[in-house]
């Protein structure tokens, strides 16, 4: 099964449609809202339907739409935390550990119509958003568009003022971050599967090589050695790690004498596709379509450990003080911390709606940290932490596939479409992520 259709297995919420309620008894003096009325494009006159707002209280030819149904959101801590007590706090939002109860906004959809740039009959008065966010902390800068193809990821390297994106299209596309302009098209000549930036070097991961270029110096060059589409890089210590379709991850030292990057170890353990590597602590993550993360020593290159708790694709991994954070297609994020003998544990589990896909983490204006968890249901959750208390969602048009943190509380999102939005959070946002 391949990633695509892996990424979009889960539920998908399913919205009711506005219509007429009919009565048992009276059916008949209850007709139905016009549908083109809705769309403000009916012709007909007359037309035998309602041309009025179903919302209105003073009308009494037709019965109240539904209306959304908002249950509180319980998370229980894991029964048996670690001997450590890190899980003491975790997941325990204002209220007795309810939390998600009261959302920024009480509309969680984008209206259609608004979506598509066409004008809404409701205007104001539409239930759902005319909003791609839901909160008043973000907001949404600008919209970048080019790509044709998801965005599989996105990259600032250091002492550039340009913004790297990859895509499936089979591109790398260079913004200019003070026009917002694209200032060039790299044609890769296959889909890009991840793209990363280490200092001046920008790495892009396509099927079986790494094309690698320095912003300051121009120097270009190819890595061979990957079976299949290369889904993830992580680089440390004078190291490049990439994750392949093969389930190996590789290794390469970058030699400052030569300028270049020398083929170092090739680690086994994976069934499946890697997805997800991040480094912390001298250690390796790595998460895989084999719904496992493993633990490496950086050291050794050997692995210490295998964690086997969630049920399907671990697609993203963080690491974030002295825990590891995963999310996964089962709906779950996972928060691991170590216990007296040095082996990770789940200490806490949040449980939500829908598949997960990325996650990142940046400090807001007051230096709490944030959770940003994109969901396959096109949103991006916003948690504190280590509460998990709700601060609001951001919409896409598509799932987003990439997240990017930036200087003074820019981030960037990338989604299925290959729309790249430049988001912000409110003004002296601190300025230090997430590891």
């Amino acid at each position: 099964m391949d990633m695509e259709s892996m990424e979009r297995n889960g539920n998908k919420r399913i919205f009711q449609r506005l219509g007429g309620g009919h009565s048992s008894t009276s059916s008949y003096s209850r007709p139905k809202v016009c549908h083109f009325w809705l769309a403000g494009r009916c012709t007909k006159n007359p037309c035998p339907y309602l041309h009025s707002d179903p919302s209105d209280s003073s009308s009494t030819s037709m019965a109240a739409p539904p209306k959304r149904i908002h249950q509180n959101l319980t998370y229980r801590r894991n029964p048996n935390p670690n001997p450590n007590g890190h899980s003491s706090n975790w997941g325990r939002g204002q209220g007795g550990g309810v939390v998600g109860a009261s959302r920024a906004s009480l509309k969680e959809k984008v209206c259609n119509f608004w979506m598509a740039g066409k004008k809404c009959a409701y205007g104001e008065k539409c239930k759902y958003l005319h909003s791609w966010s839901v909160g008043d902390e973000i907001s949404l800068l600008t919209r970048l568009e080019g790509h044709q193809k998801a965005i599989t990821g996105i990259a600032l390297p250091s002492g550039s003022d340009k913004l790297y994106s990859g895509s499936k299209d089979g591109s790398v596309r260079v913004w200019d971050c003070q026009s917002g302009l694209c200032a060039g098209v790299v044609n890769m000549g296959d889909e890009v599967g991840c793209l990363i930036s280490e200092g001046p070097w920008v790495l892009v991961g396509i099927p079986n090589s790494i094309k690698v270029w320095n912003t300051q110096t121009v120097t270009e060059m190819s890595l061979s050695g990957p079976a299949g589409q290369v889904y993830a890089m992580a680089a440390s210590n004078g190291m490049l790690f990439a994750g392949t379709q093969d389930g190996s991850i590789l290794v390469w030292r970058f030699s400052p004498a030569g300028n270049c990057f020398e083929p170092a170890a090739s680690l086994k353990g994976h069934s499946l596709a890697v997805v997800s590597l991040v480094v912390g602590a001298n250690r390796l993550y790595s998460s895989s379509m084999d719904n496992a993360i493993k633990v490496w020593d950086l050291g050794t290159l050997q692995c210490i450990q295998t964690l086997t708790d969630h049920t399907s694709v671990v697609m993203s991994v963080l690491c974030w003080d002295q825990f590891l954070l995963s999310c996964s297609l089962d709906q779950t994020i996972k928060i691991w911390a170590a216990t007296e003998s040095g082996n990770l544990e789940v200490t806490y589990t949040h449980k939500e709606e829908h598949g997960l896909l990325s996650l990142s983490g940046m400090n807001d204006a007051q230096a709490k940290p944030v959770l940003l968890c994109s969901c396959n249901d096109n949103t991006i959750r916003l948690y504190d932490l280590p509460s998990f208390a709700d601060r609001g969602k951001l919409i896409s048009k598509e799932e987003v596939r990439a997240l990017q943190l930036g200087p003074g509380g820019l981030f960037f999102s990338g989604d299925g479409t290959g729309e790249l939005r430049v988001w912000r959070w409110s003004a002296n946002t601190a300025e230090a992520p997430l590891a």
